[in-house]
């Protein structure tokens, strides 16, 4: 794990606890969250091997319609079932899903303290009367896991703000480390589509808004004002991963490259400016913002830039990580590997 890794690990732990101990004003505490969990998820999506499974451009042009139709049913469900009903059952989903998240999250720094054997050696369970299925799992998963259940237990039986950010930035940080978008013109696509999704849904409908403060699990994060009339700050995850997965197809491309975090770095800084202008918009207009609008043209903007300053349009564009993950590169594999070391 790389210092620069670790400290940004340390300081995302530091601030998501600090507003328990001491007054921490909401607008910073969203940015520098953002851009904290931005930068851990793109560093862990850094693998010796290329991913073998990326997102297509026909994926990518589907993606704004499928989230509408989920959107617009969740607000369905909301206003003609019970409340308490539709979040029971939501609930329960994202208690076992959270687990898994949460586990994957820290099992990296706990399989370091324990023996060797518990982190290779592969047990497989088959689930009784049904021996077809079956799970797949080390000792240091299991270890993995025990946090990830106690923090998920805490946050059903009590739902407090930190429980739901813990398990919000555990599914922020595998989202990015997870995902791949495979070319930088299948992520230009989705960025664009979700721009224009996130604008219709926030300004010209109260699907979005109502959705997010109807919802009762870590789809978003919380940051506590310390204010009766609005007790909390609240950034969808969404905000959080779909541009985190484009920074780190940047992140990628450098190190495919064998380059020092070059177009990262632009992408990065893009990403943080966006952020930085939701929140001044946001105060501003004392009205929910759709974060995407300005995310979006911010990272493209700055990355875009780069490239044309650089005129190295062209080898971003033709970049393909499922090409890459196909030949086999050995160079890019070394050059990987020196720079997860």
């Amino acid at each position: 794990m790389k210092n620069g890794e670790r400290a940004a690990n340390i300081a995302l732990a530091g601030l998501t606890l600090a507003p328990l101990v001491m007054k921490v004003d909401p607008n910073i505490n969203v940015i520098l969250t953002a851009c904290l969990t931005v930068f851990v998820g793109c560093y862990r999506s850094v693998k010796p091997t290329p991913p073998s499974e990326t997102m297509s451009n026909e994926h990518a042009m589907r993606f704004p319609l499928v989230g509408s139709a989920m959107l617009l049913s969740l607000f369905l469900l909301f206003k003609f079932l019970s409340k308490d009903l539709v979040n029971a059952v939501l609930t329960c989903y994202f208690f076992v899903l959270g687990i898994i998240a949460l586990s994957a999250t820290l099992l990296p720094a706990i399989r370091r303290f324990l023996p060797t054997k518990w982190n290779e050696d592969v047990i497989t369970w088959r689930f009784p009367y049904f021996h077809s299925l079956d799970v797949e799992f080390t000792r240091s998963q299991v270890v993995a896991g025990i946090p990830g259940t106690f923090f998920c237990v805490w946050y059903v039986a009590q739902k407090h703000w930190l429980a739901n950010n813990i398990l919000g930035l555990a599914f922020c940080i595998q989202g990015i480390e997870m995902l791949s978008l495979g070319s930088f013109k299948t992520g230009a696509i989705l960025l664009a589509g979700l721009f224009f999704y996130d604008i219709f849904w926030v300004f010209f409908t109260p699907v979005m808004v109502s959705v997010a403060k109807s919802f009762d699990a870590p789809i978003k994060l919380l940051f506590p004002t310390r204010d009766a009339v609005r007790p909390f700050s609240m950034l969808g995850l969404g905000d959080i991963v779909i541009p985190g997965i484009f920074v780190a197809l940047a992140l990628r491309f450098d190190v495919s490259r064998g380059q020092k975090s070059q177009y990262f770095k632009s992408a990065f800084l893009g990403y943080a400016v966006g952020v930085v202008l939701t929140i001044v918009v946001m105060n501003w207009f004392q009205a929910a913002q759709p974060a995407l609008l300005y995310i979006v043209p911010s990272v493209i903007g700055f990355l875009g830039a780069h490239c044309i300053w650089n005129g190295e349009v062209k080898p971003l564009l033709e970049f393909d990580e499922s090409k890459t993950a196909a030949g086999g590169e050995g160079d890019v594999d070394e050059k990987t590997n020196k720079k997860v070391d």
